[in-house]
Formats: C-alpha cells, structure tokens, sequence
C-alpha cells in the first residue's frame, strides 16, 4: 500500500503537470523542497480527481510530511528548531533515499 516508510526523506514536486486539468491541494510554497516522512495516514479516494467529480479511481497513500521552517522560508528568524507538517499524496514525492544512503 505504501511507498514510503516512516522517516523516509522526500521532496515535494516543483511541477505537477495538470492533465487531466487538476484541483491542486500541494501548496506553492512547498514545492522543490525537502522533508521526511512523519506518518502513513492511509489510502484515500484522490481529493484532486474527487473536486472534479471524478469518482471511484484508486486511492493513493497521504503521508504526512516534516519540514524544517529555515528550510522553506529563506528568512525564517524563528528556532532552527522550528518545524510544519504537511499532508501530502505520494503522487507529489519523489524519495530521496537513495542520495540519502550515498
């Protein structure tokens, strides 16, 4: 069912091409950058194909994903400590375990 384990390092999708037409839930501002995998939250019917009315196609795992604040935002005066978790589909993950291990 899933294709990333629980501390699994990943980076969101900078491009996500809209075909068929899409309704994007992944934020702008995560886009291209990199966190790990907190939790398997499970398998859902797909929101981005549900908001348009497309029903009854495969669910895809959400994962909730942790960033790093400093990581995201350039400026960030916050603790480097600072983190934001984010729900994600796996369809919006690229794993990273592998540059990971070298």
């Amino acid at each position: 069912m899933t294709g990333f384990a629980k501390g699994s390092l990943v980076r969101v999708k900078s491009y996500f091409p809209p075909c068929p037409p899409a309704h994007c839930r992944t934020p702008f501002y995560i886009r291209g950058c990199v966190g790990k995998i907190e939790r398997i939250c499970g398998a859902f019917e797909n929101p981005e194909e549900l908001a348009f009315g497309r029903i009854g196609g495969d669910k895809k795992v959400l994962y909730r994903v942790r960033f790093s604040q400093s990581d995201i935002w350039g400026d960030y005066e916050g603790s480097k400590n600072d983190q934001i978790d984010i729900e994600l589909y796996d369809f919006w993950l690229e794993n990273l375990e592998e540059e990971r291990k070298k």
